[in-house]
């Protein structure tokens, strides 16, 4: 099963939007998460919904944030993507009517629950300015041991990392 990772590549882009100067174009943050810029469009469509980035058209035109970095939490993002599944447990029948199977979906549907529960609390704790600042921390380490400096979005690529 794919695992999700709108999340983790949303707030990669926003991190980058964040260190970029001017703004950044759909073509140029779809590469950064390795997806077609119609994909980015529609997931900046619910993060500009939210008010966290807005979008000019034209030359010298692309996606900023809107709004202070600090205020706008892991669980707002999470939200504003549409809250998609965190936990993704399958039961082998929906609605069993065998006893044993009931038993053990209450059990799992009842872990997923706290397990999200927990997630969210932890998502609603962590701005992007707390990643920014840890970007920045890494940032400063990997300079002090001699190695290149941070790459611009538009040179971006895994092995960069």
């Amino acid at each position: 099963m794919k695992q999700n990772s709108q999340l983790s590549d949303v707030l990669h882009v926003l991190l980058h939007m964040a260190e970029g100067e001017g703004p950044a174009t759909s073509e140029a943050l779809a590469a950064a998460m390795q997806t077609n810029p119609v994909v980015l469009r529609r997931l900046m469509g619910g993060l500009r919904d939210a008010g966290f980035v807005v979008s000019a058209k034209g030359h010298g035109g692309g996606w900023v944030l809107s709004c202070d970095m600090d205020r706008i939490t892991l669980g707002d993002v999470y939200q504003a993507l549409g809250a998609p599944p965190l936990v993704s447990l399958g039961f082998r029948e929906d609605q069993p009517t065998c006893l044993v199977a009931q038993a053990v979906n209450d059990a799992l549907a009842g872990a997923a629950q706290e397990a999200e529960a927990l997630l969210l609390k932890r998502f609603g704790a962590v701005t992007l300015a707390t990643l920014s600042n840890d970007f920045h921390h890494r940032m400063a380490q990997h300079k002090a041991l001699g190695h290149a400096g941070h790459h611009h979005l538009q040179e971006h690529t895994h092995e960069n990392h």
